[in-house]
């Protein structure tokens, strides 16, 4: 019986399964030639096939790997494996080799329902922005952030991953039909995402303002029984200020959060700086 570990590009060993997204499956790896710990995302094998998906991942790796910054998760190399499916098929199964982060996600610590400490929220939320301000100068919206997304390590070390689906900022035409499927979550979704209309940095600084709404409370902004109507009222609905939920939540803090998610992108904050 052979129990040898799968190798990518005769150098990466593939080790547990870590988290699957849905896009891509994370595994913990081995770097064989410089003997390091690093995590490699793997595009779906039932994707791999969908040449759309297959762009977008090779998208993903592209923008990710030019990011440079303590607070966000580094992006070592990307490749591609040769895969035969079991019709005798041949598949190219693209990947990614990141950095190995030891921590929790933000939607690890939401688990037990407790909002965070006013302070804490706010030295986590202006890390996740610190990250923001750099990939935005590089051109790159992040467009998925959410508490899954981002990780607190063990000295208490903001770390913003998956820029999943960011797409350089030249590229934003491209805007989503709304046949497609939403990309980035309906909780966390800026009103422009939810109307299919061009996606540019301010959007992902109302993505924050969800994230520290959620951190302060312990429950999204919005709540509803499907993401459709999440959505709706994104556009729709005025949020409810932080301090509803929870007394603690000092005026300023309420009035940041607030300013965040202005509807029209144009009375929210302009830049993450």
């Amino acid at each position: 019986m052979n129990t040898s570990p799968r190798v990518l590009g005769n150098r990466y060993e593939v080790g547990d399964l870590l988290g699957r997204g849905g896009m891509a499956e994370v595994h913990l790896g081995r770097d064989t030639r410089l003997g390091r710990t690093v995590a490699i995302k793997l595009l779906r094998t039932d994707l791999a096939r969908d040449a759309t998906f297959q762009a977008r991942f090779r998208r993903e790796a592209q923008s990710a790997a030019s990011l440079n910054h303590p607070a966000i998760v580094s992006v070592y190399d990307t490749g591609e494996e040769v895969v035969t499916e079991s019709g005798g098929g041949v598949v190219p199964l693209p990947y990614i080799v990141m950095e190995y982060i030891e921590g929790r996600t933000l939607r690890d610590m939401l688990r037990g329902g407790q909002p965070l400490e006013v302070g804490l929220a706010m030295e986590i939320t202006a890390g996740v922005l610190a990250a923001l301000e750099y990939s935005h100068k590089a051109g790159i919206v992040h467009r998925d952030i959410k508490p899954a997304n981002v990780m607190l390590t063990p000295r208490g070390d903001v770390k913003v991953m998956d820029f999943g689906i960011a797409r350089a900022l030249a590229d934003a035409s491209a805007t989503m039909t709304q046949t497609q499927a939403v990309i980035g979550t309906a909780q966390y979704l800026s009103p422009e995402q939810a109307r299919g209309e061009t996606v540019d940095a301010r959007s992902d600084l109302y993505s924050a303002g969800c994230l520290l709404y959620e951190l302060l409370t312990a429950r999204p902004p919005f709540v509803a029984d499907s993401p459709v109507a999440v959505a709706y009222q994104h556009v729709r609905e005025p949020a409810q200020p932080p301090s509803t939920f929870n007394p603690a939540i000092p005026e300023t803090v309420d009035r940041i959060v607030m300013h965040a998610l202005e509807k029209d992108r144009e009375s929210r904050y302009q830049s993450a700086a």
